[in-house]
């Protein structure tokens, strides 16, 4: 019984773990990727990059 509980707290840890990545992940790293693949699209189509949008000149 000791044995399965130690597995089912690995498992919980885990799950924390992967999640507490998958948060970061979703709050910091895509936002600037997101604004990185914006800013160089607009820029290649010849408009102005603002922060959030496109202006076209």
């Amino acid at each position: 019984m000791k044995e399965a509980t130690g597995e089912l707290n690995m498992t919980v840890i885990t799950v924390v773990a992967i999640a507490a990545v998958a948060a970061f992940f979703y709050a910091v790293v895509w936002p600037a990727i997101k604004n990185s693949v914006g800013k160089t699209t607009c820029e290649n189509g010849g408009g102005t990059w603002n922060g959030e949008s496109c202006d076209m000149n």
